[in-house]
């Protein structure tokens, strides 16, 4: 018996210790991770080699609304349910498997990651408390990430009809100066 605690306070260890490398803010290890808060304080103390961030996780579906987070928040949602679908993973498994296959994708077309592991978990939170859900763009068939109660008959993606100041950022605006 001793042995079985053994193995699962490893494999639990392990499975935090990946958590953090990806970026996983302590609420979402404490939810997820079944170890004490000082050992999830401790761990990521040593894996990061600083203590975790303080305040509050992110409440708002608003922000997986708005242009590039939509498009980012889609994306991920897309390998999320794929691997929900067609491979019988579920669970934290499945939010991992399918940011580790958005973070390949992102940096494979050199673009810019925005969406964080953190918002990722909460994001798929969203969608079953049904707070969140995909719609299906009627321009490319693609489907993103839109509020439930939002009217989505003949619905336009944000990368069909792109926002006027969409990519105005200053960061954006650097290269063009130079």
């Amino acid at each position: 018996m001793r042995n079985k605690s053994i193995v699962a306070e490893a494999v639990e260890i392990q499975t935090a210790t990946e958590l953090i490398r990806l970026g996983a803010r302590l609420q979402l290890l404490e939810a997820e991770i079944h170890l004490s808060r000082e050992r999830l304080l401790k761990l990521y103390k040593e894996v990061k080699g600083v203590s975790p961030p303080k305040g509050m996780l992110p409440f708002s579906t608003d922000w997986f609304l708005t242009w590039q987070p939509n498009i980012h928040a889609s994306l991920f949602m897309a390998f999320h349910r794929f691997f929900t679908e067609n491979t019988g993973i579920k669970g934290l498994d499945a939010t991992v498997k399918a940011y580790r296959l958005y973070l390949d994708h992102v940096q494979l077309h050199g673009m810019e990651v925005v969406l964080s592991l953190t918002r990722a978990w909460t994001m798929v939170r969203f969608f079953d408390a049904g707070m969140l859900r995909t719609t299906a763009c009627k321009e490319c068939g693609g489907h993103f990430v839109t509020h439930p109660l939002d009217l989505t008959e003949g619905y336009v993606c944000g990368l069909c009809h792109v926002p006027a100041r969409a990519g105005k950022t200053k960061r954006a605006a650097e290269p063009a100066l130079a």
